[in-house]
Parts: structure tokens; sequence; C-alpha cells
């Protein structure tokens, strides 16, 4: 397709295991027309060795670009034929994960948040990647890995990617990972948030790409990242969790567009209608009613009714009688009050004010580039 066809990746929903999905996926686009969507993770070897399956993993719908599909792996003729078989779907890019801290990505496979340790095999995946498609390649990585999280560290680590593959976007999740054992969910919170390593990524190397991930849970804090000079936001758990407030503000208030003037009761017809098509169809019932309606549990959020509609939701899930999108809303969206469901997006949340407060004053000293250190590495 070409990311040069759509809107630049000023906003940018995260991957995230078991919630990017294609369900999660529809539901977003039919709210924001522009917000870059990001697969699941797929390792490499899942989309190796399910070719007669392909599709339950790599197929979307049209109405899903601009969406970039993020694989991991640690096996280079993997990750080629991995891309390989990928580029027949149609994706915008292809990004790396070298961010995630989870056990079973960075443990056992060896990849994820611990690749950040081996920028030489990075370059060279990036490389293998970049060779196997005509769209454009990114990496995902932390500021760092455990004690190997200086600034300069960083840097080494950009720099040598950059300098010896094709990749010039880098998603840089502003904490460091901690990979002795801790969960996700620790690694999302225990690590301070720093954000002037981003920001001095943009001053040290100009001619590279960077979004900012990390702490990030609102639209208005969006736009005060890219007031401070960001090239684009990645937002995660807060476009799943708050899924209406966040992705309904994100056409106007990021990319100026006039407001749909969408409603929830709209946006729940238009996903009735994908949802009833699709259910069953992978065999084994599956996708089934449940995993069609997760990606709407934050779709409420806040808003009165939420917790009855969630109850309903439980008992419909149980209920032999409802075998349709289409039934279960009827059963459930009782619960949500009529101003809820027909009501456009509210104004514009307001985030934290202090979120970049100073960050230009906490810059680290600029880089000194390597170059010896970076040709001794491509010759080893």
């Amino acid at each position: 397709m070409g990311a040069e066809r759509y809107r630049p990746p000023l906003f940018s929903v995260a991957p995230m295991m078991e919630w990017t999905d294609k369900h999660y996926r529809t539901v977003a686009r039919i709210i924001s027309k522009h917000a870059w969507l990001y697969t699941e993770m797929l390792a490499a070897e899942t989309i190796v060795y399910q070719q007669g399956n392909l599709d339950r993993f790599l197929a979307f719908p049209s109405e899903q670009h601009p969406i970039v599909l993020q694989i991991g792996g640690n096996n280079l003729d993997n990750i080629a034929k991995a891309t390989q078989l990928a580029n027949a779907y149609g994706f915008d890019e292809i990004n790396l994960n070298c961010g995630c801290p989870s056990a079973k990505v960075a443990g056992h496979g060896c990849f994820g948040a611990r690749l950040m340790l081996d920028p030489k095999f990075v370059s060279e995946a990036m490389s293998v990647i970049a060779a196997n498609t005509d769209v454009p390649v990114s990496v995902k990585c932390r500021i760092g890995v455990d004690d190997h999280d200086s600034y300069n560290e960083l840097c080494d680590f950009i720099y040598k990617v950059s300098s010896l593959s094709p990749t010039k976007h880098f998603i840089i999740h502003s904490r460091k990972a901690l990979l002795n054992g801790i969960s996700p969910a620790d690694n999302r919170r225990i690590p301070p948030l720093k954000y002037e390593y981003y920001y001095a990524l943009l001053r040290d190397f100009p001619d590279l790409r960077f979004t900012i991930n990390g702490g990030i849970d609102c639209v208005d804090e969006v736009n005060a990242a890219l007031r401070e000079g960001a090239h684009g936001v990645m937002v995660g758990r807060a476009a799943y969790n708050n899924l209406w407030n966040t992705l309904a503000h994100v056409d106007s208030a990021v990319y100026g567009e006039p407001s749909s003037g969408l409603t929830r009761r709209q946006v729940l017809e238009q996903y009735q209608v994908y949802g009833d098509a699709v259910l069953g169809t992978y065999g084994n019932n599956r996708p089934n009613m449940r995993e069609l309606i997760r990606p709407l549990s934050g779709f409420f959020y806040s808003e009165p009714g939420n917790s009855l509609w969630k109850r309903k939701a439980d008992a419909a899930f149980l209920n032999k009688n409802i075998k349709t999108v289409k039934s279960f809303f009827e059963e459930t969206l009782a619960a949500i009050p009529d101003a809820v469901l027909d009501s456009p997006v509210a104004e514009l949340p307001s985030g934290r004010i202090d979120l970049f407060a100073n960050v230009r004053g906490l810059l680290p000293p600029p880089y000194e580039t390597r170059t010896e250190e970076v040709v001794v590495n491509a010759q080893s």
C-alpha cells in the first residue's frame, strides 16, 4: 500500500498482546480514520509454521489501513520468510519488537527487549526485513535494559542499527526494561519515565524519525508531546481501556479534521455488522462472542450504566439463545442510558499539564558518535 498514502503517524495505537487483534482494530478504525494501528506482536515462527492458516493471523479488512505488522524473533531465516509471507497482505510498515520485557518473549525466546543488548543482530534483522519487503521498516524499543540504561548506551543502539540497516524510524518506550523476572505490568510502572532521553534523540539524530511511547494517557497529552517537538506519539492502554474518549478525539484534535459526529450507538451498529459477519468463521466456534465483545470493554468507561452493562454482558455470554452480536446488543445495551449512546463525543479531556515540564532542561549531554566502534562491529 505504501505509508505515503496516509496521514503521518502523529498518533498510533501500540501493539498489545491479546488486545490489538483484528476485532479491536475494526472498532478502532470505525472511530478514528487516521490513527495508525498496529497488530499484536506475531512471532516470526508463528507466521512461518502457520502457512496454511495465515488468514487467521494476518488478514485484515482494507478499512484498517494504515496498519503496521509487528513481528518478533531471533532467527534471521524465519524473519525473512515471515516478511515474505506477510507481503501478500499489504501492511503499510513492518516493525521489529525490541521492547517487550515479558519472560515468554525476552527470556526463553531471547527476543523482545533483550535484543537491545545485541544491536548488530538487530541491524541484520532489519536489513533482512527491508530486503524482503517494499514497505518502510521500524524498530520499537525501550530506552535501556537492566543496568544498560545510560543515554549513551541508548544512542549506541540507535546509531548502530540506523547505520548498519535501512531503519530510519524508532518507536521509543521511555522506560527501561527490567528482565529480572518482574511482570510486564510492573515493567510499565516501576522503571521511571525519562522523556528527556526521547527528546535528546531528536536533537542528536536529526535525520531519523522517532515516536514517543509510555505514560501518555489522553489526546491532550499527545498534543503536548507534539507541541514539544515529538515526531509522533504512540498510546497504549488508554486507547483500549478508555476507547471512545481517546480515539474519538484523534481525527479532530490531532489531525485537524472536522469531527465525524459519530455516536456510540452508530459505532456499535457498524461493529455489529462486522461481528455477525465473522462470528465463528475460523472454525471451532472462533471467533466467539466473548472475543468479539472484548474490545468494547472500555467503550463506556466511567459512564452511567457501565458496570451494569458488564454484568449483563457476562450473563449474555452464558445465554445459549444469544447467537448473534445483534441479539447480544439487544440484550445488554438497555443498561446504558440513551443520552450516553446517542451523544457525540464530549469535549477533549484535559491531561496533566506538567507531563513534559522542563524536559528540555533535563536533556543529557549530546551524544558523540563512535564511528570506529560501528565499523568494527560491522566487520566482526
